[in-house]
């Protein structure tokens, strides 16, 4: 197995592994994260229903910025229309990502719109 693909299989692996754990439902959707090298996606599924209820991204999105600043507008983003929408308690999946830097900034940005999780 060469390198790229080894770190793709890793990816994948991890990704399982948090996706075991981690479900949403109408009580309690899952904000779902992903990160580009360009931009980040986020958005709230409920798992039960195979529903998107939420969705914010940086793309077509007039941000400037840092990724990780650009995380943070995502996650207020997020707070606000998940309010809209009448949610205020989710289940947080990271994904493959570690806890930290943009994901982290993301989720706390979340935190501070009012989302609970």
């Amino acid at each position: 197995m060469n390198k790229l693909a080894h770190k793709l299989h890793n990816r994948l692996l991890r990704r399982n592994r948090v996706r075991a754990v981690v479900s949403g439902d109408a009580a309690r959707p899952r904000l779902s994260v992903f990160v580009s090298n360009t931009h980040i996606t986020a958005q709230l599924i409920d798992d039960t229903a195979h529903r998107t209820l939420v969705y914010v991204s940086t793309v077509g999105a007039k941000t400037t910025g840092t990724m990780t600043e650009r995380a943070a507008w995502v996650g207020a983003q997020m707070a606000k229309k998940a309010q809209a929408a009448k949610v205020t308690s989710i289940v947080f999946d990271r994904g493959s990502k570690l806890y930290h830097g943009r994901i982290k900034a993301l989720a706390d940005a979340a935190r501070k719109g009012g989302l609970e999780f």
